[in-house]
């Protein structure tokens, strides 16, 4: 056994982040790998598999992709919704060397065509809707050779002969039907139960191709590696003090494979990933009571709906198995936040963490100090998202749409000093697909290692903790000052009336000004004595106190704001810009 674990540790040139399944098969072989919630039939039921069968399945899917003409370097679409097959291909793909090509079904028709378009996969493994719409919309026609049908259920005998008919229909193969056409036992080995022998890469070498969601600009292609999978591994051992034998429930489906990497299991509700606000908080409540779960995540949006609904019972909901919650993707709402610190024991910390597709996790805050802010984020001095987790180092320098081939120190401004938020780390992609343009825009070369420009605004203070201040994208610039969209917009945003505010900019008298788009709250929707004029003057009185202000005197108000499906939080400042000029000219 020694000899075994010896060759799963991580060495240069030697990297697959499936050592560390292949360690907890190993080492806690009967354990809880993951857990699949579905709502059938008016009860809940629950699909399970144990870390031994997971790396045993993955093994054999590794293999028959390898049989069916699938080899190491090709890139294939994976389109399944969250099950245990999702786990086990995912694992597959990793083990055998095929780069997954992961999309967020949520960007839309013309971002999906675009992503494929220019990844240009091999393969196209899906669900049969995924293969439909595929079909439908052209996906990856003219580079996808090999298709694979999958369908919810597996090997059971119903869903498989459906998965056959319909991979018969349209196309390829279904999983069922490949695993039993190229078996392990036939690939004329002594043992049945052999196990793959796991492709092993360059540490920087690409493993897969995550592509952002697109909700602040066009979808890029990040090239992940196995040493930015292993520092983001690394990162939620030490940082975050996830143990061996703990439980998440995981409600995003690229955060969920690292429970089994990380001897953990996965506890995956039954919602919709890509829409958390429709979550069903009944569902993710009882399974985190039937797993008992130590850990939960969770972006801004779904810990809003959970801890709306958590607090509306009487009493109310008591998580008391967490030990943590980890909140990203968005910046969070200070309210939000200290609701649901209602549901959790007071030793349990949300810990808000910061960081994009291309570099992820970077800073960490728990609730208690976040919350502690909330005077100096009303007052305009920006959104504190926490110190930079071990090995990350970061720092600001100045707004500029102008590309930075090497890095300097020079380039770093004083602290206090608002500029373009640059990050360093293991954990930091050094390219997009197949976009030179933008990966030259976005990164900086320091020797061998990379920067990554956020394209977000900031500024470190005295203490080395960075306050976020909103997109570059989204500043204003007018002939008197630039205002920084999060710093403004929380200010207004302490008005009872006002649900959400957004900066924009646009032309008057041929001269670029500040506007601020309002929504109001659903009590100032519905009430019929609400008086816009006075709302506006309130508004007026409220920008001539702060410095970071005082040129906005412009508002309109905005029946519901364009938001991402994800987040129900970033806001498309695009839209309402134009929108906005529109109602002025």
């Amino acid at each position: 056994m020694t000899e075994v674990m010896d060759k799963l540790k991580a060495t240069p040139n030697q990297a697959n982040l499936c050592r560390h399944l292949a360690h907890a098969a190993i080492t806690t072989p009967t354990a809880l790998a993951v857990a699949v919630q579905k709502y059938r039939g008016g009860k809940l039921n629950y699909q399970e598999i144990d870390f031994v069968s997971l790396h045993q399945r993955s093994d054999e899917i590794a293999h028959a992709l390898n049989a069916y003409g699938l080899t190491s370097g090709m890139k294939t679409v994976l389109m399944v919704t969250p099950s245990i097959d999702f786990f086990a291909l995912t694992f597959a793909l990793f083990k055998a060397g095929i780069v997954p090509i992961l999309v967020d079904p949520g960007m839309g028709i013309k971002n999906l065509k675009q992503c494929f378009n220019e990844s240009q996969p091999d393969a196209f493994i899906g669900i049969p809707k995924a293969h439909i719409a595929r079909v439908l919309f052209g996906w990856g026609k003219g580079s996808v050779k090999k298709l694979l049908t999958v369908t919810e259920g597996g090997s059971a005998s119903n869903a498989g002969v459906a998965a056959n008919i319909f991979a018969s229909f349209i196309g390829g193969m279904s999983l069922n039907k490949l695993l039993i056409r190229y078996p392990m036992q036939n690939n004329g080995l002594s043992k049945p139960d052999t196990s793959y022998n796991m492709v092993k890469l360059n540490d920087d070498a690409m493993s897969a191709i995550l592509f952002t969601s697109g909700s602040t600009g066009t979808p890029k292609g990040v090239v992940y590696s196995h040493k930015m999978f292993e520092a983001q591994i690394r990162a939620l051992k030490e940082d975050y003090a996830i143990k061996p034998g703990e439980r998440d429930l995981a409600t995003f489906p690229l955060f969920s494979l690292f429970g089994p990497a990380l001897g953990m299991a996965s506890i995956v509700p039954d919602m919709d990933a890509s829409k958390p606000i429709k979550a069903n908080p009944d569902f993710i409540f009882a399974a985190i009571e039937k797993y008992q779960c130590s850990n939960l995540f969770a972006n801004p949006a779904l810990i809003e709906v959970l801890g709306l609904a958590g607090t509306s019972l009487t009493p109310a909901i008591k998580l008391n198995s967490l030990k943590r919650v980890i909140s990203a993707g968005a910046p969070a709402t200070l309210p939000s936040i200290e609701r649901f610190t209602h549901l959790l024991s007071a030793e349990t910390p949300i810990l808000t963490s910061y960081g994009a597709t291309e570099s992820l996790p970077l800073t960490k805050i728990a609730s208690v100090d976040l919350l502690s802010t909330s005077q100096k984020t009303d007052n305009g001095g920006g959104i504190c998202v926490g110190a930079a987790i071990n090995g990350v180092e970061i720092s600001i320098i100045a707004i500029t749409e102008d590309v930075i081939d090497t890095w300097h120190e020079g380039l770093s401004l004083p602290i206090n000093t608002i500029g373009e938020i640059v990050v360093k780390g293991d954990m930091v992609s050094h390219q997009y697909y197949q976009r030179d343009a933008a990966t030259a825009q976005a990164k900086i070369a320091q020797g061998n290692q990379v920067r990554h420009r956020m394209g977000d605004l900031g500024y470190l203070d005295e203490y080395g903790l960075l306050w976020m201040c909103g997109r570059k994208a989204h500043r204003v610039e007018t002939e008197k000052s630039v205002l920084f969209s999060i710093p403004c917009e929380r200010i207004f945003n302490t008005h009872r009336l006002v649900k959400r505010t957004a900066l924009v900019g646009v032309k008057i008298n041929h001269k670029n000004v500040p506007l601020l788009c309002i929504e109001l709250t659903d009590t100032a929707k519905i009430d019929k004595n609400f008086d816009e004029s006075r709302l506006f003057s309130a508004l007026k009185v409220i920008a001539l106190a702060h410095k970071q202000t005082t040129t906005i005197s412009h508002f309109l108000i905005h029946e519901q704001f364009p938001v991402d499906i994800r987040h129900n939080a970033k806001i498309f400042r695009e839209k309402l810009a134009v929108w906005a000029q529109q109602e002025l000219d």
